[in-house]
């Protein structure tokens, strides 16, 4: 049975840039187990699937698959299924489409050469910093230690700390949580104004450091928007493939906006 296969890279309007995702189109789902198999061989952050279950008005349904394990959100990932469904298979009946998944409806809106994301805000608490979490991190001091529903949230003071951050992952992986999230106030970049910054470590989820994580972004944007006092920001994940995001705040929702890139198409047997 021929699988359509598409690898795009998301939150980028570059080649080699952003975070690259499998997506691969389906009429039904396959065995939870080939689609295990299927993500491990991409061996990508993340492999998207999608089955529709509405598509005359824009329906569909999504899974996301890590090398190792089945998340329950994943941006990136449903950014380039998106671009899939409006601009590859040329599915959706107008700009707007919504993907149902674990974490509930996801809706996507098409503007220009930008697709918008609008998922639900991550709450986080203060929290106290695991031992392990402290000396993974090269035992620097950070501003303040948050803990959402799944992730860390680690606030550095500059952005230079974030940018020199060498984690020792084995140690880093011992961590109860799907990831740690550091952030800090940006610096200009290109000409441009950045509000913050971000890196994401996910040993824990079989992915040493993301690129660029759009679900990490619904625990970033609350907590910067009450920090600057704005519900509009611009962010940058400053990777090594490094990724730009334009987000906002809308009440208990936010929107995360990013261009993709197509690299390449093709199929596989099963």
């Amino acid at each position: 049975m021929p699988i359509r296969l598409y690898q795009l890279d998301a939150f980028t309007n570059r080649l080699f840039g952003g975070n690259p995702a499998a997506v691969c189109p389906l009429t039904e789902w396959l065995p939870d187990e080939t689609m295990q198999a299927i993500a491990a061989e991409n061996n990508l952050a993340e492999t998207a699937f999608y089955v529709p279950t509405d598509p005359a008005n824009g329906g569909y349904h999504i899974r996301w698959f890590t090398p190792t394990v089945e998340v329950d959100l994943c941006g990136h990932a449903t950014l380039a299924s998106a671009y899939v469904v409006f601009c590859l298979e040329k599915t959706a009946p107008g700009d707007a489409i919504s993907f149902d998944s674990r974490s509930g409806v996801l809706n996507v809106r098409r503007e220009d050469d930008w697709l918008v994301l609008d998922f639900p805000i991550d709450h986080t608490h203060l929290a106290i910093q695991p031992p392990a979490l402290e000396t993974s991190l090269g035992g620097i001091k950070p501003v303040e230690v948050l803990k959402g529903k799944t992730d860390y949230l680690i606030v550095f003071e500059t952005e230079q700390q974030v940018w020199e951050l060498q984690p020792d992952f084995r140690e880093l992986a011992t961590i109860p949580a799907r990831g740690v999230i550091v952030t800090a106030p940006g610096d200009p970049f290109e000409g441009k104004s950045i509000d913050f910054v971000s890196r994401f470590f996910g040993p824990q989820s079989g992915i040493d450091e993301d690129p660029v994580t759009g679900s990490a972004h619904t625990t970033l944007i609350p907590y910067w928007a009450e920090k600057l006092g704005k519900t509009e920001l611009i962010a940058r994940q400053i990777s090594k493939r490094g990724g730009y995001l334009r987000c906002q705040l809308l009440g208990d929702r936010v929107e995360i906006s990013g261009q993709v890139k197509l690299y390449l198409t093709g199929e596989f047997e099963l």
